[in-house]
């Protein structure tokens, strides 16, 4: 199973250019502690060549240790930042243990590392202050003073002896006799011992020596000629010290008139021994002030040293701390990868697997219970699965039955809307929708009020309360009503809804459009009444008007009376009977109304066309055309279409006997899919009670008109399946609009080609 998503070759590069970054920063970092180094022993430093190369050593391995502690910290915080941009599952959890981890051992460590720089800083400065250094300074002048004050006590014995020496009452000079003196005079000054005494006469080069117990074991080292030569020449004492087993020996080196015989001179060399134990003691002070004048100028390469391996155990810190919070948020994050990767598999559908118990821990025990829970899942998902598969049948046949419903409910040919208990509007077909015009997004969902008029929510209100206080589950009302101007007879058919408990659930509104099937009884009703009154007096036109042309050839001299009755009334005859053939030829026209025959047509050019004769007919009538849309090439029937336009140009002309403005104006309704003709005039307009009637066979508001002109161009318009309407033209006049549909037509572009 996979427990995070598997790295692509893109997060590979990333992460190999990570840590190739990485390497290139340590590397970058090698030259800066190499001028560090450079830094710190541009010092005049006087060191042993061993010390230098030791602290040389030291501080690149500790260099080396710096970098490679970086580099691996440096590196595992790539990885994570790497692992945190590509989402790795897990990554947030590690970042923030890794965060709380640095954090807790940051602050003390930082603070640890900030104590103790100030505490070596200050012991490292105590260690070489001056006062320490005076301190070493005053030993060593102490242990100086010991052989000074030595060599005073060695040349104040020796005037002393000089003093209580007396040689004139020996026999001569020789070993046996000078022994015996010289050992009286080593003990004359109890308080200033000589540790040794040696007598050298010059003329015999005779040397005599006595010393304590101490010294008697030894041989006295013999003094320098050098010595001797410089005392008798310049006749001044000196003071040299020479090293023995015991110690080293103070001597003072003078010379002494012996007086036996005469003139005769000699050395004398007064001797103190300082032992081997003080002069350890003062070795050791004085080593000990070479060291620490040495370690002076170590004093800076000292701190920093201190300060670099301080660093690299606060990095080492640091870096455990990362580490220990890598390792503890991946053995918390592995079994989280785990289970997450295992609920995406159920949350995928897969429930046919079981997760590895790694651990009998909690996360071990979170392990089985989700292994049980996956199992009940299994074996609930299978049975789920078959009562699906059923309900699913049974909800296809149900689907079925209610997609075969709703088809019946869209093509029924009656308008059907339907309304939950509180009056919302749940269903409206596309016959409601086309009839009312509407879209029927719009309505879904909103209450009936709302989307009704006031006039015609009283209706339903009515309606429903009809319904609720007589108990009726139908009411049927034929019922006149007017929808964007346009004046429509409904069948109302609004009915109650229960279900099978007998609570309300709503209502049904169904309606009829009889308009149509009204007019079209009214047409034929007319029809027949013209086509009987076409054939009555049609008979007798013709021998009437031959009798009375016949009257007229017959009796010429008659007709040429002045003030002839007879001459007048013929033609009186002839012209009514012209007049009434005229009416008569209408009722004809309107009792065999030729079927439609629909042809592609350009209704622009028809438009235009027709207004360049009536341009020309009539110059006190300004004729203007709009065209506000691309109107395409769809069929209709030009030489009915033609017809109506002329008689809607007709009537505004009748009307317009003093001059006025006639705009003919064609446009696009996009949501009918239709398009609209519009005759526009300035006349005195229409009343409300003759709009009603206007469209009615016989009903005409000129005296000499004969009331078919509008009814033709309403058959015309509704033979086409469109619609004829009149409004009031602002500010005066009338508005004519034919609308002619788009759909069950063929519809092409004007250059044309395929329209839609």
């Amino acid at each position: 199973m996979a427990l995070s998503p598997v790295p692509t070759v893109q997060q590979r590069r990333q992460k190999r250019k990570l840590v190739i970054r990485v390497i290139v920063f340590c590397i970058c970092l090698i030259p800066l502690f190499i001028w560090l180094q450079g830094k710190l022993f541009e010092k005049d430093i006087q060191l042993p060549v061993n010390s230098n190369i030791v602290i040389f050593a030291l501080i690149n391995l500790n260099v080396i240790l710096l970098l490679v502690v970086l580099f691996l910290v440096l590196r595992y915080l790539a990885e994570l930042i790497f692992e945190r941009k590509s989402h790795v599952m897990g990554s947030r959890l590690r970042t923030k243990l890794v965060i709380s981890f640095l954090s807790l051992s940051l602050l003390p460590t930082i603070l640890l590392f900030f104590v103790a720089l100030q505490f070596i800083s200050s012991s490292v400065d105590y260690w070489f202050s001056s006062s320490i250094e005076q301190s070493l300074q005053e030993s060593l002048g102490l242990a100086r003073t010991v052989i000074v004050d030595t060599e005073k006590q060695a040349a104040v014995s020796s005037d002393r002896i000089i003093k209580k020496m007396d040689t004139s009452k020996l026999e001569a000079l020789n070993k046996k006799t000078l022994t015996p003196l010289l050992k009286q005079m080593l003990y004359l000054t109890p308080a200033t011992i000589p540790s040794m005494l040696t007598l050298i006469v010059d003329k015999t080069d005779l040397e005599v020596t006595v010393a304590n117990r101490g010294l008697r074991a030894i041989a006295p080292p013999r003094i320098p000629v050098q010595t001797m030569q410089q005392v008798r020449r310049s006749d001044q004492p000196e003071s040299i010290i020479q090293n023995t087993e015991r110690g080293e020996l103070i001597r003072h080196v003078t010379t002494i008139d012996l007086g036996q015989p005469p003139g005769t001179s000699g050395i004398l060399v007064t001797s103190l021994l300082i032992n081997q134990s003080k002069l350890d003691r003062m070795n050791r002070i004085s080593d000990g002030i070479d060291d620490y004048r040495q370690l002076i100028y170590l004093k800076d390469p000292f701190k920093f040293w201190l300060l670099l391996i301080l660093l690299i155990v606060t990095l080492l810190i640091i870096f455990a701390a990362i580490w220990f919070g890598l390792r503890i948020a991946r053995s918390i994050t592995e079994p989280v990868d785990k289970l997450a990767a295992a609920t995406k598999r159920i949350s995928e559908g897969d429930f046919d697997f079981t997760m590895e118990e790694s651990s009998d821990d909690e996360i071990g025990q979170l392990v089985t219970s989700f292994n049980s829970m996956t199992s009940n899942i299994n074996t609930s998902n299978k049975q789920l699965a078959e009562t699906h598969a059923a309900l699913e049948q049974s909800s296809q046949e149900s689907e079925q039955r209610r997609r075969y419903t709703e088809i019946i409910l869209q093509n029924v040919s009656a308008g059907v809307v339907s309304l939950d208990d509180h009056g919302r509007i749940t269903t409206i077909n596309n016959f409601a929708a086309k009839l009312l015009r509407i879209d029927r997004s719009k309505f879904i969902g909103i209450t009936y009020r709302e989307a009704l008029p006031r006039e015609y929510t009283h209706i339903l209100d009515r309606f429903i309360e009809e319904l609720y206080t007589t108990g009726k589950m139908t009411i049927e009302q034929h019922l006149k009503v007017s929808i964007n101007r346009l004046r429509l007879s409904l069948l109302i058919n609004f009915t109650r809804l229960e279900d099978d408990e007998g609570a309300p659930i709503g209502f049904v509104l169904v309606f009829d459009d009889l308009t149509k099937i009204e007019r079209m009884q009214r047409m034929a009703a007319w029809r027949e009444v013209a086509r009987r009154i076409a054939h009555e007096i049609k008979n007798p036109l013709t021998p009437i008007q031959l009798s009375a042309q016949r009257l007229r050839k017959r009796y010429p001299e008659i007709l040429q009376e002045e003030d002839s009755v007879f001459d007048r009334c013929t033609e009186t005859i002839i012209t009514q009977v012209d007049a009434l053939k005229q009416l008569v030829g209408e009722f004809s026209q309107f009792a065999r109304m030729p079927k439609i025959n629909k042809s592609p047509g350009d209704l622009v050019a028809l438009a235009a066309d027709t207004l360049v004769l009536y341009q020309e007919a009539h110059k006190h009538i300004e004729f203007t055309l709009k065209v506000e849309d691309d109107i395409p090439i769809f069929d209709f029937d030009g030489e009915q279409i033609k017809r109506c336009l002329i008689n809607l140009l007709d009537n505004g002309v009748a009307v317009l006997s003093d001059g006025g403005k006639i705009d003919v104006e064609l446009t696009i309704n996009m949501f009918a899919q239709s398009v609209l003709l519009m005759v526009f005039d300035d006349g005195p307009g229409i009343s409300k009670e003759h709009k009603l009637r206007l469209f009615e066979p016989y009903f005409s508001t000129k005296k000499t008109g004969t009331g078919l002109g509008l009814a033709i161009v309403s058959t015309i318009v509704n033979d086409h399946g469109g619609y004829i309407r009149v409004q009031d033209n602002t500010p005066s006049g009338s508005v004519f609009t034919v609308e002619l549909p788009l759909t069950n037509s063929n519809v092409y572009a004007r250059h044309g080609s395929d329209f839609s």
